[in-house]
């Protein structure tokens, strides 16, 4: 199944969006200081992704 460029943003926003909650709650539930650390900074990571992939769909959506 071939999915158009609208579909791709959509799945790809999801899962990045599920990226940072899983991250975010990991990182609460981690007692190493170290890795719950590094998953504050890959839920950032995710969030920016997440805040591109929102963007360009939003201008597909205009067009």
């Amino acid at each position: 199944m071939k999915l158009n460029t609208e579909e791709i943003l959509k799945k790809k926003l999801l899962d990045a969006q599920e990226m940072v909650r899983d991250y975010e709650s990991y990182s609460k539930e981690i007692g190493d200081a170290e890795v719950s650390d590094l998953f504050k900074d890959f839920a950032e990571e995710s969030g920016y992704q997440a805040r591109k992939l929102r963007q360009l769909l939003d201008k597909l959506n205009k067009n």
